[in-house]
């Protein structure tokens, strides 16, 4: 990677992921687009609909881009809500950014998530290669996204990689409509309120990941060696799993007098009881070294630090 053209670079993932590479390969070889123009740290910076397919190839072409990663998407409980909408967003935005990277011989990558698997994947250390039923808009987008980009690879030779996401819990982008949200919001509360009340109800195990590990994760598969990559897209990986009470009583090891309640959504709990309680990341390990620095602790001593600096400044 030389020329990173980055969609969705104002979403959850992207935002961090235009900061760390900008720092990793200099911050004029790291193209942000969006939907809406931001502030975002220095450097280029273009409007983008990814369903402007022209516009998304012009735009590529005079970056000098070597690199598409494509980060725009609604995420679940936003799709679940407009269906149709994130159908089109979704699929379309991805067609558009594998053309172009195929029409100007990108190095490409996008995530998928832990939302394409449904209630009918095993639930338990849930295998890299397993049965792919989901029951959302979501999940339904993002297994079609993973046989897209293998048909990619396979048809054209576009060097397509990806990996399959849990929930991302970040210090750093605010809770965007995500299923396991509950997780980033929780950190919010605790520092703000002292107390939180949670959509997903007790014992829902659910993989997560720190965001930091999530980043060194896309860079780490980008720089891999291709012809280590047996699988290439959707890779599993994962850092911890875990549900409402456990999040809850890490948070009290530094926080004594945290309290927690539930109002369970029904919507997200649904969401919530289609996908694994525990994920199968040795493929990931054994292709291309993937490894997770932080684990539960480590996590909530750095976000609730983090977040308190954070508040504290903006108050």
């Amino acid at each position: 990677m030389k020329k990173i053209m980055i969609t969705g670079a104002c979403g959850q993932i992207g935002s961090e992921l235009v900061a760390k590479l900008r720092d990793e390969y200099g911050k004029e070889n790291v193209l942000a687009t969006d939907i809406r123009e931001v502030s975002m740290q220095a450097g280029p910076f273009e409007v983008l609909d990814v369903m402007d397919a022209q516009r998304m190839h012009d735009i590529a072409k005079d970056f000098g881009a070597d690199t598409m990663m494509h980060m725009a998407a609604l995420l679940s409980a936003t799709a679940e809500a407009k269906p149709l909408f994130a159908w089109n967003l979704n699929m379309g935005g991805l067609v558009n950014a594998l053309e172009v990277s195929r029409e100007l011989g990108l190095q490409f990558f996008t995530p998928s998530s832990i939302g394409a698997f449904g209630p009918s994947t095993p639930k338990h250390n849930t295998p890299q290669d397993t049965l792919q039923r989901p029951t959302t808009m979501y999940g339904v987008n993002k297994v079609a996204g993973e046989l897209l980009c293998d048909y990619y690879h396979t048809r054209f030779g576009l060097d397509t990689r990806g990996v399959r996401f849990p929930g991302l819990i970040s210090n750093v982008t605010p809770p965007g409509g995500g299923t396991t949200d509950y997780a980033v919001d929780i950190y919010y509360k605790a520092v703000q309120e002292g107390k939180y009340t949670s959509y997903i109800a007790k014992g829902s195990y659910m993989d997560m990941m720190y965001m930091p590990d999530a980043l060194q994760a896309i860079v780490d598969l980008m720089e891999a060696n291709p012809e280590k990559l047996i699988h290439r897209n959707a890779f599993n990986v994962t850092a911890m799993s875990f549900e409402p009470e456990e999040i809850a009583a890490t948070i009290r090891k530094q926080m004594p007098d945290f309290q927690m309640d539930y109002d369970v959504d029904p919507v997200r709990q649904a969401i919530a009881d289609s996908w694994p309680d525990s994920i199968d990341a040795s493929a990931a390990k054994e292709e291309w070294g993937f490894k997770a620095k932080y684990d539960l602790d480590a996590m909530t001593i750095d976000m609730l630090k983090k977040l308190e600096k954070k508040i504290s400044h903006s108050a």
